[in-house]
């Protein structure tokens, strides 16, 4: 059964690609099926890429053609189905990762997954969860199968994503080897073998959905104005997405929903018995203040502090199409600072600056119609609600999607299950104006990690919008940090 998962070292293409006034040659060995019963063949195929250099004997910054690192980044977002990708330009046409990780000297796996709208020929929804995380896991799978074949490290496997690719890759980190998938990954024809990795990077995780709304409420209760952004396809003769400002008021139905959900927040939050790195409780009040607000606070504050320390010149003032550039934190009227030292934060304020994104509810819509909605879905039901807020004030014939199914897509649920074994490092980052889910998302995700021995590496980057990949240079750094201990 497994012959047809077994890497050809044999077909490949050497590729030259010039980016940014840089040369990379590389060999390629594409469109590798990964599962011998896909449930589509064009997709649930990857692609490996390496360095040319290294066939030719040579290394680059100590790492060769056996002890290279493998960096899988996906394309995931908004949990459409996420495609591979060549080194060059992403989809909003700069540079991608993987041209700077194969320059840096990475060995990059380009997987291929599902995501929601797919169908069969029958009409059958393909890509709704867990399908994401289990093609990511078969792709782990098959990449250990051919341990002794494939270039690369398979003991140093990192995977990257932004948004939902942010998810998938924590959940990938965070449910190694897990019984639950066990099934539908042995229907798939995926390899015996073992699925956890080495690192997860998360940009902007989309996670912990069935616990989202309640969390978005928490940050944004009181703010009933909303302004988001829509992708547009690019315009004829145009090669870029084009970006649509959403802006409105919430309902007074709406704003009462806000309400419920952000008193619901603290009890969920409480419930999780988390504790600070120092072992300190967080927590939270029934009013929304408390420890935990103060603990994603001192991040923000340490955000800012070190930004201001940066020559001014050197502030990155990129504009990521459209969206707000950094802004001065001096210029901040929610910072207080004293003697170049940020000394505090008007929580409030700063609330008010992010601005909100998203109506209530943020995930589970009563009118169904999110992306979360249609990752929920099953084979013949394109939308299903998956919190019991949705369900019960849904305008729509409500269907609840399966326990199993909500659980699997949340990777608090396995973090602390001894059954599953965890990254042994994260690299987690969330944009100080972010605002497409709450902050609270990633703060919660980190503490349970450091809880179980996970080392992550956590952060809001200053003025940074719903973005990833922004910092190449620095995730390149804490992967070599990893793998060079």
């Amino acid at each position: 059964m497994y012959n047809k998962l077994i890497f050809d070292e044999t077909e490949f293409t050497v590729e030259t690609v010039e980016e940014e006034g840089k040369t990379l040659v590389y060999r390629a060995f594409e469109n590798i099926p990964y599962v011998t019963k896909p449930a589509d063949e064009k997709i649930q195929r990857l692609s490996i890429f390496v360095p040319e250099l290294y066939y030719e004997g040579k290394s680059i910054d100590g790492y060769n053609l056996k002890n290279a690192p493998i960096f899988m980044p996906n394309t995931v977002g908004g949990y459409m189905p996420g495609p591979q990708e060549r080194p060059g330009k992403d989809f909003m046409g700069r540079t991608n990762a993987t041209f700077f990780a194969l320059l840096h000297g990475y060995v990059v796996v380009s997987p291929g997954v599902r995501g929601r709208e797919m169908q069969n020929q029958e009409g059958r929804y393909i890509g709704t969860a867990p399908a994401v995380l289990c093609d990511l896991k078969a792709v782990v799978r098959y990449l250990r199968h051919n341990a002794k074949r494939i270039p690369g490290d398979v003991n140093k496997i990192i995977s990257n994503g932004t948004s939902a690719g942010g998810a998938s890759s924590s959940l990938l980190g965070a449910t190694g080897n897990h019984p639950d998938y066990e099934e539908i990954l042995r229907s798939m024809g995926a390899a015996e073998e073992r699925d956890d990795i080495f690192a997860a990077s998360c940009y902007c995780p989309i996670t912990n959905l069935d616990h989202a709304d309640m969390a978005y409420e928490w940050e944004f209760y009181g703010i009933n104005d909303y302004h988001g952004m829509r992708i547009d396809p690019p315009a004829p003769g145009e090669d870029k997405p084009r970006m649509k400002p959403i802006d409105g008021l919430m309902n007074e139905e709406q704003q009462k929903w806000s309400e419920t959900l952000a008193k619901e927040f603290p009890d969920y939050l409480n419930s999780l018995h988390l504790k600070d790195e120092n072992g300190a409780p967080l927590s939270l009040k029934p009013d929304g203040s408390g420890s935990f607000r103060e603990y994603i606070a001192s991040y923000v504050i340490h955000s800012a502090q070190r930004e201001l320390n940066c020559n001014p010149e050197l502030r990155n003032k990129t504009d990521f199409s459209g969206l707000s550039p950094k802004a001065e934190p001096e210029k901040q009227v929610w910072l207080t600072i004293e003697n170049e030292t940020v000394t505090g934060m008007d929580w409030e304020k700063y609330i008010a600056f992010r601005t909100r994104m998203k109506q209530t509810p943020a995930f589970d819509n009563v009118s169904l119609g999110t992306p979360e909605n249609e990752l929920f879905g099953n084979e013949i039901t394109k939308y299903r609600h998956f919190t019991e807020f949705g369900y019960m004030h849904s305008k729509c014939e409500p269907e609840m999607a399966d326990e199993m199914q909500i659980k699997m897509m949340n990777p608090m649920n396995y973090i602390r299950d001894e059954k599953a074994k965890k990254a042994l490092y994260y690299r987690i980052r969330h944009g100080v104006i972010d605002r497409d889910t709450s902050l609270a998302i990633s703060a919660m995700l980190t503490a349970v990690l450091r809880e179980q021995g996970v080392k992550v590496d956590f952060a809001y980057p200053w003025g940074i919008p719903h973005a990833g990949d922004y910092d190449l240079d620095e995730l390149f750094a804490w992967i070599d940090s990893i793998c060079k201990k």
